[in-house]
């Protein structure tokens, strides 16, 4: 059976994307909520900007009550607008690592190991490339890189 990448499937996307591009004050956030987690990817973010003060208190709100409370944060720092070590987002300190690896992804840790790789979509990616990128990242048993799924859809990566 073949699948089509801009078809959601029932039970593994969050939020509905029918408001595309974006509705104003939402989080264009795809996760994998199934037990699974076969792919390369856990979920995909669509950012609307690269200031992380204003982009991940609504992504850490936003993912909270689908896998618990978000500890650290790990990221490319060179791909964001001044990244600080931790801030406080909903009454709790999330930490925030930076590594210079240019990989296009996010990763948010809950407890000591649970952790969620999610593909970061440039801010400037066009409505519909950003959402056949959200939608191949999170099929299941996915294997590509977030560079190869960025030249599938026409994106051009942030480094």
């Amino acid at each position: 059976m073949s699948v089509d990448p801009l078809t959601p499937a029932d039970g593994r996307l969050l939020p509905d994307m029918s408001d595309w591009p974006r509705a104003p004050g939402a989080v264009a956030l795809r996760l994998e909520t199934t037990a699974s987690r076969l792919g390369v990817h856990d979920g995909a973010w669509w950012p609307r900007s690269r200031d992380l003060a204003v982009e991940l208190p609504a992504l850490i709100t936003a993912v909270t009550p689908h896998v618990g409370p978000i500890e650290r944060v790990g990221l490319d720092a060179a791909a964001w607008d001044g990244v600080p070590g931790r801030m406080t987002i909903d009454d709790r300190v999330v930490h925030i690592d930076w590594f210079p690896v240019g990989d296009d992804t996010v990763i948010l840790t809950r407890g000591a190991h649970d952790h969620f790789l999610l593909l970061v979509v440039p801010p400037d990616a066009g409505a519909e490339a950003a959402h056949a990128a959200m939608a191949a990242a999170v099929l299941a048993g996915a294997s590509e890189s977030a560079r190869q799924i960025f030249v599938k859809t026409g994106i051009t990566p942030a480094m």
